[in-house]
């Protein structure tokens, strides 16, 4: 029997409409951007087209995006370029969530270790970091604030837009990691705030190893990256041409499709989480329940199980125990401790994350198959 995929927030698939638009700059189209002979220009053309798109879908200039090999990188531009200018650690002190993924986390401790101070903001039970807690924590000599836009493990939204507003205020710099949350839900740069946003192809399917940074274009920050000059300076090495058109089809697709997908998510995620509720009552707990989540995302409490046990029992079921980069460690997410779980609640913790092509007839199976297995263990 097919599969059932519920780990879209892990990757999801390249969408066949991308597939097709990157193949012939797999091809025919091979030429170097950087070249000035025809083969180079139509490349350098379609890299263009691609950042239009991109600019677009998060409501920005063209000119203030440029192109990475994923969120991983963006994260990293961000904290390193602004933290440690010309290679050397500057004084200053950084602020960032509890919930971050480890691509802003082991960033921040990078600088930590090299002589930065700092702070990490706890979120409330709910998983929302909120922006009294932010201005408690600003001092000063803070020059930037980073807090994702969406959780990767229980989906919650945060306040970015009110978190920038207390931030413009002091005249310092917000970044937030929009990984998750681009393709999922509106996400318009301006509005949040930001000077920095950074994407990920792979989480709204496009390709794995592409992605993108929005740079306000009254900010500036260091290149991670040097050589040849490429993306005005900004980030060297030749471009990937392929994967920045596949990026660009990606986000066009995302911008046409947003408000039906997000409606259709919804109603899917809701009928999985009623569901669940019908089968199991009181004794299943969501994680995020009553903040504003991702509609696609559910984070649920399987009461005395192991999930990784649960799961491996359930071989046509595609989820996570939790984040994908977290799911082969044995101890709990730092994001479930940050919202008060205890370890024998969490040890039962299982993110479902629906998609595109998800199905109402493989959310049901999902639920039987869940609930089935739970209650044998039990």
């Amino acid at each position: 029997m097919k599969q059932i995929y519920l780990d879209y927030n892990a990757t999801t698939p390249i969408a066949p409409a991308v597939q097709t638009s990157m193949l012939p700059f797999l091809a025919e189209h091979f030429g170097n951007p950087s070249s000035g002979h025809a083969m180079g220009v139509a490349a350098q053309a379609a890299v263009d087209d691609a950042r239009v798109r991109v600019a677009e879908l998060i409501g920005v200039d063209p000119e203030e995006i440029f192109f990475t090999a994923g969120g991983t990188e963006s994260n990293n531009w961000v904290l390193k370029g602004l933290g440690m200018p010309a290679g050397r650690v500057r004084d200053g002190h950084l602020v960032i969530s509890a919930l971050e993924h480890p691509a802003i986390v082991e960033p921040a401790e990078y600088l930590r270790q090299a002589g930065m101070e700092v702070t990490v903001v706890p979120c409330n039970r709910l998983g929302v970091v909120r922006s009294e807690m932010i201005l408690e924590a600003l001092r000063p000599d803070t020059f930037l604030v980073s807090v994702m836009h969406a959780n990767n493990e229980i989906g919650t939204l945060q306040p970015i837009s009110e978190i920038s507003a207390i931030c413009r205020e002091r005249g310092i710099l917000v970044h937030t990691d929009a990984a998750q949350s681009v393709g999922k839900v509106p996400v318009r740069a301006r509005e949040l705030g930001v000077d920095f946003l950074s994407l990920a192809g792979h989480k709204f399917y496009a390709p794995k190893g592409v992605g993108a940074l929005y740079i306000r274009a009254a900010s500036s920050v260091d290149p991670l990256l040097h050589g040849g000059g490429q993306e005005r300076g900004a980030r060297a090495g030749t471009e990937n041409v392929p994967f920045i058109v596949g990026l660009g089809k990606a986000a066009q697709l995302a911008s046409n499709s947003l408000d039906l997908a997000h409606v259709r998510m919804r109603e899917l995620r809701d009928r999985l989480e009623d569901r669940l509720r019908d089968a199991m009552g009181p004794s299943l707990t969501i994680n995020g329940d009553g903040a504003e989540r991702l509609p696609n995302t559910l984070s649920v409490n399987f009461p005395d199980v192991d999930a990784r046990e649960l799961l491996r029992r359930i071989p046509d079921l595609c989820a996570s125990t939790g984040a994908a980069c977290h799911a082969g460690g044995k101890g709990m997410s730092s994001v479930l401790a940050s919202i008060g779980l205890d370890q024998a609640t969490a040890r039962g913790t299982i993110r479902l994350s629906l998609g595109w092509y998800t199905e109402e007839e493989e959310i049901d199976r999902a639920v039987s198959l869940l609930v089935g297995v739970w209650e044998s263990i039990c």
